[in-house]
C-alpha cells in the first residue's frame, strides 16, 4: 500500500475540518461547526456500538442541539463513507439510511453518494483520475438531480486543461449544492497530489462582485475538496503549519477539537473497523490523554491487507 489506511482516515477527517475553516485570510482557528460535531459524535457512535445505529445517532444529535445545512450533512456522514469504504454495496446503503435522520433532498442524496464513493475509492487505492468522475456517476445510479451532468461537464473541462477562473464563471456564481459537489471534483482532481493547492483553490474567491453570493459556497467547497484529498494525500499532505493550528483550539474539555484528539478518534475508528477492540476502548469518554497514547502505538501497525480482514 502507498498509505496507511490510518493515515488516510486521518487525512478525510481532518481535512475536512482545515477545509472548513480556511478563509481569504488563511486557516483560522475556531471552534468546530455544526458540521463538524456532527461528524465527532457520528465517529463516537460507531466506536463505541461498532455498527451504524441510527437511533442513537439521533439522540447524540438531539442532545448536542445541532442544526446542519444541506452542506453540513454531506461533511457529517464523513464516518459513514470511512467505516464501510470497503464494501460499496454495504456503503451505498448505510449512507442512504443515515441521510434519513436530517433530509430527503435529492440533490444532498447524490452529492453524499458522489463524495462518500471517491473517498471510497481511495481509500481501497483504486482512484484514477481519468474515470472517477465516470464510476461516481455509476454509482448515483439514475437520479433526476442535475450532479452528474454538471459533473460530465467537469470532466469535459479537465481534459481542455481549463484553468480555475474558467470553471469558477460557470460554477461559483451562485450558492448551489451541485454546483459545490461540480467545484470541489474539479479542485480535487485537477490538482489531485496537492492537498496544499487544492484547498487554497476551492476557497478562493472569484469575481469581487461575486464574493458575498460565493463566500458560503467557498467555505463548503473548501471542506468537500479537503475531505477528498485528505482521503487521497493523507495527512502527510497535508501542510504542518495548518495541522499546528488545531492544537491552538480554545474549547471546551467535553468536545474532541486538538489535533491530537482527532488522530486518537480516526485510529481508535480503523481499530473498531477492523476489529481490534482489544486495542481500543470502545466507550469514547476513555480516548484521552494516557489511555489514548497507549491505544496509538498499538494501532499504527494497522493496515488494510486484501482477504486478511472478515466482513462485517
Amino acid at each position: 500500500m502507498r498509505y496507511s489506511l490510518i493515515s488516510r482516515f486521518r487525512g478525510t477527517l481532518l481535512g475536512a475540518f482545515l477545509g472548513g475553516s480556511l478563509t481569504s485570510g488563511g486557516i483560522q482557528p475556531q471552534n468546530y461547526p455544526d458540521f463538524g460535531r456532527m461528524a465527532i459524535l457520528g465517529i463516537q457512535s460507531l466506536i463505541s456500538l461498532g455498527r451504524l445505529d441510527l437511533d442513537d445517532w439521533i439522540a447524540r444529535q438531539q442532545q448536542a442541539s445541532l442544526h446542519l445545512a444541506p452542506t453540513d450533512m454531506i461533511i457529517a456522514t464523513l464516518p459513514v463513507a470511512l467505516f464501510f469504504h470497503e464494501n460499496p454495496i454495504k456503503l451505498r446503503k448505510n449512507l442512504l439510511r443515515v441521510l434519513k435522520i436530517w433530509d430527503d433532498d435529492p440533490v444532498v442524496r447524490d452529492g453524499t453518494l458522489a463524495v462518500g464513493y471517491a473517498i471510497a475509492l481511495a481509500l481501497n487505492e483504486k482512484l484514477d483520475p481519468l474515470t472517477l468522475i465516470p464510476q461516481t456517476i455509476s454509482f448515483l445510479q439514475e437520479t433526476p438531480t442535475s450532479i452528474p451532468k454538471k459533473l460530465l461537464r467537469i470532466q469535459d473541462l479537465l481534459a481542455q486543461g481549463a484553468g480555475l477562473e474558467r470553471v469558477q464563471a460557470e460554477f461559483a456564481g451562485k450558492e448551489n449544492l451541485s454546483n459545490t459537489i461540480a467545484m470541489a471534483f474539479y479542485c480535487f482532481v485537477s490538482t489531485l497530489e496537492d492537498f496544499r493547492l487544492a484547498v487554497l483553490r476551492a476557497t478562493k474567491k472569484g469575481d469581487s462582485k461575486l464574493q458575498d453570493a460565493t463566500n458560503l459556497m467557498a467555505h463548503s467547497t473548501g471542506a468537500i475538496t479537503a475531505a477528498l484529498s485528505g482521503a487521497h494525500n493523507t495527512t502527510a499532505g497535508i501542510p504542518l503549519n495548518w495541522r499546528v493550528l488545531l492544537l491552538e483550539k480554545d474549547s471546551p474539555a467535553s468536545e474532541l477539537t486538538s489535533f491530537d484528539e482527532m488522530l486518537e478518534l480516526a485510529d481508535a475508528l480503523v481499530a473498531v473497523w477492523s476489529g481490534l477492540y482489544d486495542n481500543v476502548p470502545l466507550d469514547p469518554k476513555e480516548l484521552t490523554q494516557e489511555g489514548c497514547a497507549l491505544s496509538r502505538v498499538a494501532l499504527l501497525s494497522v493496515y488494510a491487507a486484501p482477504r486478511v480482514i472478515k466482513l462485517r
